[in-house]
């Protein structure tokens, strides 16, 4: 499988998933360990850099921002793989590389609906029983002020207003 991956017709890993029935990560990942060995590596197409460029190292995507690797993956949904391997030419990016940013997106979406972890649950719970604690206190306050009131009423209702002669 990974020779006709890397084949001068080759065939990409989502297309030869979905022919042999082995998940296209799978392929993917059996992809990149070959490429490490020598017999398998293919001689990569050089292409000028500008002079203030920084060097890649292989097989590493230029990096990318929250907000583009959402747009890239809902971008690439739609394309069928003709047209996805143009699309990644244009873009300058690997089928890797957009796996990893499919994950990546996955990943914080189900993070992002999750339970709290516990440090933050945590810190949650130690304010509210902060908050409780104000709130009792606000209300005592406001009970005997209102208390105050009331005998204040009664007293003046008894003995009249201070001051006054009686």
């Amino acid at each position: 499988m990974v020779q006709r991956m890397t084949a001068p017709k080759a065939t990409s890993a989502m297309a030869l998933s979905e022919e042999v029935g082995v998940p296209q990560p799978t392929l993917s990942r059996w992809l990149r360990e070959a490429a490490t060995v020598d017999v398998v590596a293919k001689p990569k197409r050089l292409k000028p850099k500008p002079s203030n460029a920084k060097p890649r190292s292989p097989g590493a995507a230029p990096s990318r921002t929250a907000e583009e690797k959402v747009s890239l993956v809902l971008e690439s949904a739609g394309l069928d793989d003709g047209a996805l391997g143009a699309w990644l030419r244009e873009k300058g990016l690997h089928e890797e590389d957009l796996a990893r940013f499919r994950e990546e997106v996955r990943n914080a979406a189900v993070a992002g609906l999750g339970p709290k972890p516990a440090k933050e649950a945590a810190s949650d719970k130690k304010r509210i029983k902060e908050l409780e604690r104000e709130l009792k206190r606000s209300n005592a306050a406001l009970a005997e002020t209102a208390a105050i009131l009331v005998l204040r009423k009664k007293a003046v209702a008894l003995w009249g207003e201070e001051g006054e002669d009686t």
